[in-house]
């Protein structure tokens, strides 16, 4: 993983992100992250910081065939989270352009085009990151999509570096890169490891450097070891992207996006928030959970974002345990009690979150 160097007083303006016609403005967004980039995820790092973010991502048949409340949990928006994109994943290019329809008319500003999920189950079924093998029909998926929707709805691409780092990967990821934006796409997101390496190993961001080289004007957007606002900043410094997208290092740190402006506008780095800043924050978030999975359901969502919380914490290790043994919703209540009753000074999470399955971004059913 890149060092960032504590000290941060130079980095340079940051560009204005646009995707399109869509303006977004400060350039550090937060990613699609399937389980998590719910509406309630979204409200809070857009109240924090987040200048744009993306839907977890969704299947087409699920958006084409899921009965109503599925499709609530993928396609609820509240008025005050745009603009925000939704991202589809799939195989078969007439699913996607009808699913893309779907979603425009759900509200979302933004299509985004997922062609760099890594999981097992996802590339067996020819989707994701399978897609960076079969240039023809990415590409096809492209043109679908962005005939599909009106012409004031951007599309984007999110891909990574490669199926792996053969040559012919390498050419695969330049032809569907510059395909997609000779058929009309507005922007490329690119995560630097291959669909191979999934989270392991370092996210090349010399690899991002060359990808804007090539692209020119235009946009592309960086993502991978994006844990602090310092790694944020400096991606775009480095690489010359014209924004980045959080993604692991954003759940249970939706402060991240304030501390990110604080740093690009030449200030000191804030400190992290302090357990009653982390209580009022948690509870919104279950508020909102609450009303889009219900009293009775909420608890299983809420949990997970509880264990990723409590890496701010200054009890850090004992507000996770206490977290993982909850079994019943309102047990979440009795964890809030115990452990953020006192105001104590927060930390800073740790900048290498441990791999585990729930770390992916892109994990479906």
């Amino acid at each position: 993983m890149i060092k960032i160097p504590p000290k941060t007083e130079n980095f340079p303006a940051l560009p204005h992100l646009a995707i399109g016609p869509v303006q977004i403005g400060f350039p550090v967004v937060q990613a699609a992250l399937s389980g998590y980039s719910d509406m309630a995820m979204r409200v809070i790092a857009r109240r924090l910081g987040a200048s744009y973010s993306l839907c977890e991502v969704v299947l087409d048949q699920t958006v084409l065939t899921a009965g109503k409340k599925l499709k609530q949990r993928f396609m609820q928006i509240s008025p005050e989270e745009h603009p925000v994109a939704g991202q589809l994943m799939g195989s078969d290019p007439t699913e996607f352009a009808s699913a893309a329809k779907e979603l425009v008319a759900a509200g979302f500003d933004v299509i985004d085009i997922n062609f760099g999920c890594p999981v097992k189950k996802v590339l067996g079924r020819c989707r994701g990151g399978f897609l960076l093998s079969t240039p023809a029909v990415a590409l096809e998926i492209v043109s679908r999509v962005r005939d599909a929707v009106p012409p004031h709805i951007p599309v984007s691409v999110k891909m990574r570096r490669g199926l792996d780092d053969t040559q012919q990967s390498r050419d695969n990821f330049f032809t569907i890169f510059d395909g997609a934006f000779e058929r009309g796409i507005a922007a490329v997101t690119v995560h630097g490891r291959t669909v191979h390496q999934r989270y392991i190993g370092p996210s090349r961001w010399e690899f991002l450097s060359e990808v804007k080289r090539h692209a020119g004007s235009r946009t592309v957007l960086g993502s991978g070891d994006l844990f602090t606002p310092q790694a944020c900043l400096e991606m775009i410094r480095q690489t010359g992207v014209d924004g980045v997208t959080v993604a692991r290092g954003c759940i249970g740190n939706p402060w991240i996006f304030q501390q990110c402006r604080a740093l690009a506008a030449g200030l000191p780095l804030p400190p992290p928030p302090s357990v009653f800043e982390q209580r009022e924050v948690i509870r919104e978030h279950y508020r909102l959970a609450e009303g889009i999975y219900g009293a009775n359901h909420f608890g299983r969502q809420m949990r997970k974002f509880g264990i990723k919380y409590s890496r701010l914490h200054p009890q850090a290790l004992d507000v996770r345990n206490a977290f993982i043994a909850v079994s019943r919703t309102e047990q979440l209540d009795e964890v809030i009690q115990r452990f953020y009753s006192e105001d104590l000074p927060g930390r800073y999470p740790p900048d290498d979150p441990e791999e585990s399955p729930e770390n992916t971004s892109c994990e479906v059913d």
